[in-house]
């Protein structure tokens, strides 16, 4: 499947203009808006991996830096500026990959400010929210507020979470995502801490576990409505 990637900047009203990355493969069938974590740019390993494993897939991705880590800031966004960012790109993947499925969310903090966003007003045309390895909580301090937030939100949403997760105690994680109810499915990476990689000791590559993750994401996209 032949996949194209195009450079781009994004321009976040009132605020500043991004770089941005559309992978997008040939007879997509979907895109997934994918927003990095608070330490890592959307070049990251990480992101370029889940990117053109999403694309073998046949599903798109749209790619971008939050302002703070395009100007080379180390203290991540206010919620607001981060959440014009999450609007800018949905709104520019929805321009650039017309009549594809729409979702939305991303690595850690990317995927919480998605969320976030999504809360305080819908994301047009987003059919679900996928979290890869969603903070709930600080390292050794599980608590679950952070997710309080997504009881009033309609859509769908996935949960992809490492069980060595230090940001995401399952004990914590597993009743939110309960009470959630029918539109919450969490899928556990055994072994996996909060990008995924496994301990040589579980007999798998990070590569076979990120391949686990990327596999329950297409199912799940395809299920969509």
């Amino acid at each position: 499947m032949a996949t194209k990637t195009q450079e781009l900047k994004l321009d976040i009203e009132r605020t500043g203009t991004v770089s941005a990355i559309l992978t997008l493969p040939d007879r997509a069938r979907a895109c997934y808006v994918l927003a990095h974590g608070a330490g890592a740019d959307m070049r990251h390993s990480f992101m370029e991996k889940t990117a053109e494993g999403l694309a073998e897939r046949g599903i798109a991705t749209f790619r971008f830096n939050f302002l703070y880590m395009e100007k080379k800031h180390g203290r991540p966004d206010q919620p607001a500026v981060a959440h014009a960012a999450i609007r800018a790109a949905v709104a520019e993947a929805a321009r650039l990959c017309p009549g594809l499925k729409l979702v939305a969310g991303g690595k850690s903090f990317g995927g919480r400010m998605t969320s976030q966003a999504q809360s305080k007003a819908a994301l047009p045309d987003v059919k679900g929210l996928a979290f890869l390895g969603f903070p709930l909580h600080a390292a050794k301090k599980p608590s679950s507020e952070r997710a309080d937030h997504l009881s009033g939100m309609a859509i769908p949403m996935l949960f992809l979470q490492g069980t060595r997760d230090e940001l995401a105690d399952l004990s914590y994680l597993k009743p939110v995502v309960e009470k959630l109810g029918p539109k919450a499915t969490l899928h556990q990476v055994e072994g996996g801490d909060h990008s995924f990689a496994v301990l040589k000791k579980s007999g798998r590559s990070n590569d076979e576990a990120l391949t686990e993750v990327l596999d329950v994401l297409e199912a799940w996209i395809d299920g969509l409505a």
